[in-house]
């Protein structure tokens, strides 16, 4: 899995590419852990994403509960309609802000 990230100011931006599943959300977390520092906004790009799996929805829960911990945001960006369905039926746009 290829996971772009930048970061301007407070803000880190994410862009994982392909699918986030059991054998490639591992690697997601330790990409966000390694990179989230002190950011008090997160934004994840789906736009290259094309599944996410139950184990890749842990890695967002987790990271929404470490944004909120620090009074800060998580914001999900780019979500086709298949991402905004999964996010739906799984009550994950009551978590993410989901543009």
């Amino acid at each position: 899995m290829n996971i772009e990230t930048q970061r301007e100011g407070n803000t880190l931006t994410v862009r994982p590419e392909g699918r986030i599943d059991t054998l490639t959300a591992p690697a997601f977390q330790q990409r966000l852990e390694a990179e989230l520092g002190d950011a008090g906004s997160l934004i994840i790009d789906f736009s290259k994403v094309n599944y996410i799996s139950s184990a890749g929805l842990r890695v967002l829960l987790a990271y929404a509960q470490e944004m909120e911990d620090r009074g800060g945001s998580i914001k999900a960006v780019c979500v086709d309609d298949m991402l905004h369905k999964v996010f739906s039926l799984t009550g994950f746009l009551e978590i993410l802000n989901v543009d």
